[in-house]
């Protein structure tokens, strides 16, 4: 009997469920309380449309999060591969949008890692710095649009990730290769094998400096597609000066802290999705309650850390680096 019940929590379905009862749990008591505001299916569909946008970054920031490491220019890196998106949309459409954010995010991640690698300090550090750096690069972005309408989508022709099906074939597609990632190739099974013990993953033979700086390349990947996503939804992004970036840091990663906690059930990507969906539901719950938005942020993330908390006991976490 206890080994049937040792073998059931260790079952990736098991995990699944787990969320979906939580998901499911907070839908139906922010529904009792607040049954005009909350939890209809029109509502629940934006719920749904947010909440991906944040699971793309989140499976991005996987890879660098599972090996101990942080990155805070994510948001700058979101405002400025939108920015360059929007701009280069003005003249190639669909291409200059995609590839803007895209080829952006990318470079950045590229410039992230092996500036971290060469400098060799903590990764918190390095990246706060970025973000400066990138939130100046996005201002100048937008002196170079004399559209009028700066950081705005204003052709109605290049609005198609701004609602279904497209958005979702996008996200479904950036989880559907961090799967792929994660189970079919080296730089998954390294990132988890350095972030478990980097020591060893170095006698083994792992270039770790080498997949440290994939793991930012691959997080900047997916940052860009999350900025297409985001700068689609919205019609447009806002440059942003003195850390102002940083807030958009923080919902991927608590998606991505579900993925860490519920690895250990083989689904972190789903983990991902289920979790940024949790989260939006519990955001979204308060705000229809009028909480204010201190409270509000109070809420979200000590359930967030109750939650983790309660899946991942007995789990050492890593050091940031």
């Amino acid at each position: 009997m206890g080994n049937t019940i040792v073998k059931l929590k260790s079952n990736r379905f098991f995990g699944i469920a787990v969320l979906l009862l939580m998901a499911l749990f907070f839908w139906g008591f922010f529904r009792i309380l607040s049954p005009d505001n909350f939890g209809s299916g029109k509502l629940m569909g934006s719920y749904l449309q947010t909440s991906i946008q944040y699971a793309v970054g989140g499976c991005g920031f996987y890879f660098i999060v599972v090996m101990g490491l942080f990155d805070f220019s994510i948001g700058a890196n979101i405002v400025l591969s939108s920015l360059v998106g929007v701009l280069l949309s003005r003249y190639f459409g669909y291409l200059g949008l995609i590839f803007g954010c895209l080829l952006c995010g990318t470079l950045i991640g590229v410039f992230n890692g092996v500036l971290y690698s060469k400098l060799r300090i903590p990764s918190m550090i390095v990246t706060v710095g970025l973000m400066l750096i990138l939130e100046s690069f996005a201002n100048y972005v937008v002196t170079l649009d004399t559209s009028g309408f700066p950081g705005k989508l204003t052709d109605p022709n290049i609005l198609a990730f701004n609602h279904a099906p497209w958005n979702y074939v996008v996200a479904i597609i950036a989880f559907l290769l961090t799967v792929f990632l994660l189970r079919y190739t080296k730089i998954g099974t390294y990132c988890n094998a350095i972030g478990s013990n980097e020591y060893v993953a170095k006698n083994m033979g792992i270039n770790v400096e080498k997949y440290k700086i994939l793991a930012f390349v691959l997080l900047h990947f997916f940052v860009g597609i999350m900025a297409l996503l985001t700068v689609s939804y919205g019609k447009g992004m806002l440059a942003v000066t003195g850390m102002a970036s940083m807030d958009r840091n923080f919902k991927p990663l608590m998606g991505t802290f579900f993925g860490v906690a519920f690895k250990k059930y083989g689904t972190p990507v789903t983990a991902i999705v289920i979790g940024e969906f949790i989260i939006t539901l519990i955001f979204n719950g308060l705000v229809a309650l009028n909480v204010p938005t201190t409270i509000n942020d109070f809420v979200t993330g000590a359930v967030l850390l109750i939650i983790v908390a309660l899946t991942n006991r007995g789990a050492r976490g890593s050091v940031v680096k």
